[in-house]
């Protein structure tokens, strides 16, 4: 009798846990499509005091069957200009980010123990800058529904499987209708709350969806990094060629 009871909890847990890499799945679908795209993004850095720095980038993405690649570049402010993140994501295996810093004309490989630091002192890890791939992560849990700001949304638990990775748990807030991220908290490997995301715009460019406004909130320190997208282009025609090491430099 007591194995019987097990097996339907396991079974039980199984069938939550793909609901859940469904919904995921799907949130990850109608923000794909784009091929490659440009975009300018404004980061603003705002310390506990409230007191604000502002940074701006340009983003390159190319889409790919093993996973994304992007290459960020800073063009404002003058001592940050030219500085360069080139990220290859990968399904299964370890991300590869290079950091280029022009003053030191140096390019350095980003260790996967140290994709949990602070990226350009943002409250955005190395981590949180890489994609967002739903099938980085598992999904344990059962799926909630809860009402987030007026939005209907399911809730997700899911643990990355990277284990630098500098979260034990993240808690997703999924829109029920658009299956757009709403809103998440990550918490640290002490399983305590470290950072609230909230994803707080959208637009739509050839039926696909496209962030538009991201904010970071660290609860642990009070400080926090909004992303804003003042351009966003897709289908730019860009190749593995725009994404080369030789581009760092």
């Amino acid at each position: 009798m007591k194995k019987v009871f097990m097996g339907i909890i396991l079974c039980t847990t199984m069938i939550w846990a793909n609901e859940a890499y469904e919904i995921a799945k799907k949130s990850y679908d109608v923000m794909y499509g784009y091929k490659s795209s440009i975009s300018m993004v404004d980061m603003i850095l705002i310390n506990a005091q409230g007191s604000e720095n502002q940074r701006k980038f340009e983003l390159k993405k190319l889409e790919g069957d093993d996973g994304d690649k992007s290459l960020l570049t800073f063009v404002y402010p003058i001592d940050v200009k030219d500085t360069k993140l080139l990220s290859f994501e990968h399904i299964g295996t370890d991300d590869d980010q290079w950091l280029y810093l022009p003053e030191l004309k140096r390019t350095k490989r980003i260790l996967s123990k140290n994709k949990s630091g602070s990226f350009m002192g943002s409250e955005f890890s190395y981590e949180d800058i890489s994609s967002q791939n739903y099938k980085k992560y598992d999904y344990i849990a059962e799926v909630k529904e809860e009402n987030y700001e007026g939005t209907q949304c399911f809730v997700i638990q899911r643990i990355p499987i990277d284990k630098n990775s500098a979260y034990s748990k993240q808690i997703v807030y999924v829109d029920k209708k658009t299956y757009l991220p709403k809103f998440g908290e990550y918490f640290d490997k002490q399983n305590k709350l470290l950072k609230k995301i909230s994803f707080l715009e959208y637009s739509k460019l050839s039926n696909i969806y496209r962030v538009q406004k991201i904010d970071m909130l660290n609860v642990q320190t009070n400080k926090r990094t909004t992303l804003i997208y003042t351009e966003d282009k897709i289908n730019q025609n860009l190749s593995e060629n725009d994404f080369s090491q030789r581009v760092l430099q």
